[in-house]
């Protein structure tokens, strides 16, 4: 027999997931009668494993099999922590560790986590369950042509907007990203209608100010639009008319490096007296200098310097508050774990300093809440640093589930442990991506993840049934996106039925014209159903099954619940009707009393309160 200990479920741990400071914390272990246990002690462990506290629990009931160890404790300060209980018994005493997700063990193991998240900053109320769509500027939509005065040289533009990007490098061996489509703000702005028919909520725009690449994360110049996007007016004009259709508007900061064609770096590497010199660590002067991931194109900038931090952050027209005036609701910061905790704390305060409801999202690949980076441990909720950050770790384990490779018990787990690590007003503000600038788009990762060299790549073809095919699947893949608590994030042409494989293949221009309007009115359906049922865009989120090839979720919020059902099984799987259908896919049959889903079906049912 074993001792039973599961913090995700409310028989051992209330309440559920985080704490706030000074929160009663209610525990519970089962111990086998067998061991004659005389004393247990919930052992509390800062981040570095040292001992933080000490929490004696009592004895509260015994049966034939098991006596309940049980008692309360509170926790002043905010912080990560970890924990795990020592048990003392007639013969011996042993500490008892997390075995797997829900298991314990004796000795060997790992700890339980457990947060205690500070109650200021709280994450923006309209943040909540938002539907967000990620443009890439030069590939959703060509308006009036922008004046290109003063767009870095070279480049060329595509004149057929069906082109493949370009993959290939240059005679030198390098591959230039200076190819453009010719989108720009005022195609944005023109297609705002179609956006706001697509129920969106919060716009989230990849780089937009003067550089020399494609993709614009070589910033050149953080003060100004790249001419080949428009101007700062027509930015403004942007926000202007976003807002009048009830829509926010999200910027991408990259901070930690600039492009080696902008003025900040020309200066220091030509002028040794230059006042951008020190932004920069020059391991040798003028020719080695620190550059990310050793990409000289892109030399790091020294975030511990006052001078560039008055730059971007203090300053009075600083580079934040500049684009927060203009029009911007907030910032999608890049790579945010190469910039130092202080640097981000800087950056929020000033920020909320200056609109107290800007949203701050941060680009995180793993568990946000315990995150590692170059020997520290991330402190992004245990400061209240970020409102939210892109979920990679749902976004594989949704691609996962749908294309078969797990049977629903890894996503299950996926699901439950971020909903137990982030505090619940970042979990209902998660932005939650099946596609992204830096992935394969969903249809290629859905199909055909195997990876393989660019020129390879670009050959790859689906045939029309595999295409089919991979749409159905895309189907269930963004009703689970839309379903889960979090801000659901289209990638732009995902809901037209874009592919592409990894970078460059997926940033092709929208098809317009060509859409699949079927599939475009499908997300327009869960998008409605997302921003108009409360449950799903506020409720709670507990997992009732996760394995065999099935999945059901519980949303609840004020009295109300909606389940939530996939079926990837070989077998239909027949399920009670518990309420009103609110939307549903390769249904077998339903009535009255029961759904029926077939192999990729799935369904979303909301019951009344009694």
């Amino acid at each position: 027999m074993r001792i039973l200990f599961d913090s995700r479920l409310s028989q051992f741990k209330t309440p559920f997931g985080t704490l706030r400071p000074q929160e009663p914390c209610t525990v519970h272990i089962m111990i086998p009668c067998s061991c004659r246990t005389t004393a247990v002690e919930l052992v509390l462990l800062r981040e570095d494993e040292t001992e933080r506290a000490r929490f004696a629990l009592e004895k509260q009931e015994q049966d034939t099999l098991y006596e309940t160890w049980g008692g309360v404790f509170r926790i002043e300060e905010a912080d990560l922590y970890f924990y795990y209980f020592h048990i003392t018994t007639e013969n011996e005493s042993f500490r008892l560790l997390k075995l797997g997700a829900g298991d314990t063990n004796m000795e060997a193991g790992g700890y339980w986590q457990l947060s205690v998240i500070p109650e200021r900053d709280p994450v923006p109320e309209y943040a909540a369950g938002a539907v967000m769509y990620q443009i890439f500027p030069d590939r959703f939509a060509a308006g009036e042509p922008s004046d290109c005065t003063g767009k870095l040289q070279p480049y060329w533009v595509h004149q057929d907007l069906r082109d493949v990007p370009v993959y290939l490098p240059d005679e030198h061996g390098e591959i230039l990203n200076n190819d453009f489509y010719g989108g720009n703000l005022d195609g944005i702005i023109s297609r705002l209608p179609y956006l706001q028919e697509l129920g969106v909520e919060i716009l989230y725009l990849n780089p937009i100010f003067l550089a020399w690449s494609t993709h614009r994360y070589d910033t050149c110049d953080y003060l100004r639009i790249d001419p080949m996007l428009g101007t700062e007016e027509d930015f403004r004009r942007l926000c202007r008319e976003a807002h009048a259709r009830g829509m926010k508007v999200i910027l991408d900061g990259v901070f930690n490096h600039v492009g080696s064609r902008s003025g900040y770096f020309q200066s220091a590497i030509h002028d040794p007296d230059a006042p951008t010199r020190s932004w920069f660590r020059f391991l040798h002067y003028p020719d080695t200098y620190e550059s990310w991931w050793g990409i000289r194109t892109l030399p790091c900038t020294d975030k511990s310097n006052e001078d560039y931090r008055r730059f971007i952050i203090d300053g009075e027209d600083s580079v934040l508050l500049h684009w927060l005036r203009a029009g911007a609701d907030g910032w999608r910061f890049d790579v945010i774990d190469e910039l130092p905790d202080d640097f981000v704390h800087r950056m929020r305060a000033r920020v909320r300093a200056e609109k107290p409801d800007a949203l701050f999202i941060g680009e995180v690949w793993e568990d946000a809440s315990n995150k590692i980076a170059y020997n520290a441990r991330r402190r992004y909720f245990t400061d209240r640093q970020l409102d939210s950050v892109m979920n990679y770790p749902w976004r594989t384990a949704i691609l996962r589930y749908v294309r078969g490779d797990d049977d629903g018990s890894g996503l299950g787990l996926a699901i439950e442990t971020l909903a137990e690590n982030y505090p619940p007003d970042v979990l209902q503000s998660v932005m939650n991506i099946l596609s992204t600038h830096d992935t394969p788009r969903a249809i290629n990762a859905l199909l055909d993840p195997v990876d393989g060299e660019r020129d390879e790549l670009a050959q790859r073809r689906f045939t029309d049934e595999q295409l089919h095919r991979g749409k159905r699947m895309l189907r269930m893949a963004a009703f689970l996106q839309f379903m889960l608590p979090g801000m659901a994030c289209i990638y732009y042409g995902d809901e037209a039925g874009m592919t592409g494989y990894r970078d460059p293949f997926n940033r092709g221009f929208y098809p317009w014209g060509s859409e699949d309007t079927s599939l475009i009115s499908f997300y327009r359906s869960l998008a409605h159903l997302k921003t108009h049922t409360p449950a799903l865009r506020f409720g709670t989120v507990l997992v009732l099954k996760a394995g065999e090839g099935r999945l059901m979720l519980l949303r609840q919020h004020e009295g109300r619940s909606i389940a939530v059902c996939c079926n990837c099984a070989d077998t239909p799987w027949r399920v009670r009707q518990s309420g009103k259908l609110l939307i549903g896919g390769e249904l077998a049959c339903f009535d009255s009393e029961s759904v029926t889903m077939a192999k990729g079906g799935f369904c979303a049912m909301e019951k009344e309160p009694e």
